[in-house]
């Protein structure tokens, strides 16, 4: 009896303890060790490898019917992505080496024996880089045994040169360099990640795109186009150095247009002798902006009260500040003058006179207002200002120079910033280039920034009068269109001598900025030429804006102010 017992317990004994032994180890891998088997598992399902997205592309618009307002139109690409391939060989795979290199040698243009010099390498060779996609289909379509192709990605500009300091470029080591691309890398560049390839089962998990986003550009290509061919036009004509021309919305600051002379082809970029040449002026060069500044000044007395637009001055001719003389352009005397008079004839000492009517404290404070003491924040890589720190603390003299744009710097695009506030009642605006970003389904446009007004809207109204006498019957006549009324000014300033004191006496910056229609602006424009063979603004800056102007106004179809005779 007992030994039938002890059997029976015995088998039970041993099935206990391997029961126990497999939960034991099955607690001890699904419990314990479960994140470590479960790493395992999906090691052996999934692989994983580095990936980098694509570069986001640069578009900008037509803006025909909108006049300026947005981008909806045809759309131009300016920067997008390339596909490139490279061919090589695996030389132990080539069955005849001879037809090898007599195929390829037809199809690249090249000898036979410099397609066999290629293969002597006993296993790998490369025999030729930069294959497009439809060269490559080709040459698919010979089926070589040992031949391989890579590919490469790289940035291509459509446009060439077009807008070409503004778009700035990527560079060997794959990042953007100047201009938008600079300014907008950490946006536009494609995003590092692991691609982790599943076997077995997989589930439709949402993948986060690794592309860089979109930028669609404020720029009109055909507002930009005319503008580069005028200035190219301008080097024809009257032998300009550089120049720069900028076009925007003075509403909003939206910029339609920034041209600069001389380009170079974005796609050709490395063959470039001098770096100088991928500056942007428009945002990255200072110069003496000379007559273009008096409305600022005659602003300032009109805003404080000081003067009204048909007070009187009379000129000399010249103006004594201590010990030093100033003398209008010219030598010019012109007698009894309006404050709008000083405007239309550019008297010097007319502007040096408004400007002592304030204090240099409240002359300088307009300057700070104005934005012409820091950067304007346009979304371009480099922008450079001045502070005019050495105006603050400046002498009578310097105050007076100042007054009609001598001794002291600004940008280009600083001077527009400012003509936007008197165009446009008064408030100043952040200039822009980028209209809006784009990522996937997302879009993020870009909000106009505009201050509260920095002059009254009375002033403004008032210096844009006195700058469409300017245009009427002022020096600035050559800038009339039929039909409409412009607000205009010209410029002709003294060049300064680089780390030294005194000016050039053969080089001028001549300019002419203005506004249309004057008292419903569509559109402001600044000429600058960098020395013209010309002697004043009006005849070189003058007709160029003239020229835009009238483009634009058919271009996006402006109703005229008044009607004239045919």
């Amino acid at each position: 009896m007992w030994k039938k017992n002890w059997r029976t317990t015995t088998v039970l004994a041993v099935f206990f303890l391997i029961g126990a032994a497999v939960i034991s180890r099955l607690f001890y891998l699904q419990v314990l060790n479960h994140k470590l088997y479960q790493a395992h598992a999906l090691g052996q399902q999934a692989g994983f490898q580095e990936i980098k997205g694509a570069r986001g592309n640069i578009f900008c618009a037509n803006s025909q019917d909108s006049k300026g307002a947005s981008g909806n139109e045809e759309i131009k690409s300016m920067a997008i992505n390339r596909d490139l391939w490279t061919l090589s060989a695996s030389v132990k795979e080539i069955e005849n080496k001879e037809l090898f290199a007599e195929k390829l040698s037809s199809y690249f243009g090249e000898p036979k024996d410099f397609v066999l010099s290629k293969l002597e390498n006993d296993s790998y060779a490369v025999l030729k880089k930069d294959i497009s996609a439809e060269q490559l289909a080709e040459i698919k379509n010979m089926k070589l045994k040992g031949l391989y192709w890579q590919k490469s990605s790289y940035r291509y500009y459509p446009q060439e040169k077009l807008a070409s300091q503004v778009v700035g470029f990527v560079g060997g080591n794959e990042e953007g360099q100047y201009g938008l691309e600079g300014f907008y890398e950490e946006i536009v560049k494609g995003k590092t990640g692991i691609l982790e390839d599943k076997r077995g089962i997989t589930t439709d998990e949402a993948q986060i795109s690794l592309d860089g986003s979109n930028l669609y550009l404020t720029i009109d290509c055909n507002i930009q186009f005319e503008a580069e061919s005028l200035l190219k036009k301008a080097k024809e004509k009257i032998d300009i150095q550089s120049g720069q021309i900028i076009v925007i919305k003075p509403d909003s600051g939206r910029v339609v247009a920034m041209a600069n002379y001389p380009l170079f082809d974005l796609n050709q970029y490395s063959k470039e002798q001098s770096m100088e040449i991928f500056q942007n002026s428009a945002v990255q060069k200072l110069f003496e902006p000379g007559s273009i500044m008096k409305p600022f000044t005659m602003a300032i007395s009109l805003n404080e009260g000081k003067i009204g637009p048909d007070d009187t001055f009379t000129d000399a001719g010249f103006i004594k500040i201590g010990k030093d003389v100033i003398y209008n352009f010219d030598h010019q005397k012109y007698g009894q003058r309006t404050m709008s008079g000083i405007l239309e004839k550019s008297i010097n000492t007319g502007a040096v006179y408004v400007s002592q009517l304030v204090s240099h404290d409240t002359f300088f404070d307009y300057m700070k207002k104005f934005g012409f003491t820091e950067k304007t924040g346009i979304d371009l890589q480099g922008e450079v200002s001045s502070r005019n720190e050495e105006l603050r603390k400046g002498s009578q003299m310097q105050y007076a120079t100042a007054s009609f744009g001598q001794g002291i710097e600004l940008t280009p695009i600083q001077i527009v910033r400012g003509f936007c506030a008197i165009a446009n009642g008064g408030k100043l605006i952040k200039p822009y280039v980028v209209e809006k970003i784009t990522h996937d389904q997302d879009e993020v446009p870009t909000n106009p920034q505009i201050s509260n007004p920095v002059i009254s809207e009375k002033t403004a109204t008032e210096v844009t009068k006195m700058m469409v006498n300017v245009v009427e019957k002022g020096f600035g006549d050559q800038a009339k269109i039929q039909g409409y009324y412009i607000a205009g000014k010209t410029g002709t300033a003294e060049v300064a001598i680089e780390n030294g004191k005194g000016y050039y006496s053969d080089r001028t910056i001549q300019s002419f900025i203005g506004f249309a229609p004057a008292y419903n602006p569509q559109f402001l424009i600044l000429v600058k030429l960098d020395n013209p063979k010309v002697p004043k603004s009006s005849l070189s800056a003058a007709p160029i804006f003239k020229d835009l102007a009238q483009y634009i106004i058919n271009y996006w179809h402006i109703p005229p102010d008044y009607e004239t005779a045919e």
